[in-house]
């Protein structure tokens, strides 16, 4: 086991980052994130992650249930995917953590939110580094996929498209970074990496993604348009509507 990949990736910012060492998450709020994947045998979200869903409602001030779901959803997967795609980018490794070994602590932000206690495994080689990318994030994003889509009712594409927004939402960041300090190998290597994801289902027809200049577009909108004085996201299909219709 090696620190170094997350460490190296962690300068990017705190969404690279992933609080390990040892100590007591439950003690600290923590919860293993997999725990926010579990419905009730109502087929309601469970206390976790419906915890977090009334947290974001609160603070964006929105009366709707499935609009914070859908961000909660996003902000998660912006995780997952900036802790598989640094390391990747940077260092060719990439950590595996898994859900029944990865603590969340939904009140808190990054780098604080998630905690490996310990030291995350690194993942094998089979499958190449593309593979394991997309191994260490759709891990996450299937069973969050399933808890958001049946516990609060948002439409599984729209999801989709929150999570491949998500991607490159952090190749952005990572991209930049990079470049900034001349890691062009690492720049590019981040970009196929990302390209790599978006060419098979199910974030296939989530999006378009550009190069020159680095850029994405959705097919979909993530409700955030719908929060009081939300506005559009910078990657929004409705930026090219001729009105605000549905995800």
């Amino acid at each position: 086991m090696d620190e170094a990949p997350l460490s190296e990736a962690a300068r990017a910012g705190p969404f690279f980052a992933l609080r390990t060492g040892t100590g007591e998450p439950r003690e600290e709020g923590y919860a293993r994130i997999g725990e926010a994947y579990r419905l009730t045998s109502a087929g309601a979200a469970g206390p976790v992650l419906s915890a977090r869903v009334e947290a974001v409602a609160a603070s964006l001030r929105t009366d709707e249930p499935r609009v914070a779901a859908s961000l909660v959803f996003q902000g998660l997967a912006a995780r997952v995917w900036s802790l598989a795609l640094g390391p990747a980018a940077l260092s060719g490794r990439v950590p595996h953590l898994r859900p029944d070994r990865l603590w969340w602590n939904p009140g808190r932000v990054a780098p604080d939110d998630l905690w490996w206690p310990g030291v995350p495994p690194i993942m094998g080689e089979p499958g190449g580094l593309a593979g394991q990318v997309g191994t260490a994030a759709f891990v996450h994003l299937m069973p969050l996929h399933h808890a958001v889509r049946r516990g609060y009712r948002v439409s599984g594409r729209l999801l989709w498209g929150n999570a491949a927004s998500a991607l490159t939402g952090s190749l952005w960041v990572l991209h930049d970074w990079c470049r900034e300090r001349g890691l062009a190998e690492a720049a590019d290597r981040a970009v196929e990496l990302t390209r790599a994801q978006l060419v098979h289902p199910p974030l296939r027809d989530a999006g378009t993604l550009t190069t020159e200049p680095l850029g994405y577009r959705r097919r979909t909108c993530c409700l955030y348009y719908r929060v009081p004085g939300g506005g559009l996201c910078g990657d929004c299909v409705l930026r090219d509507a001729p009105g605000r219709g549905g995800a």
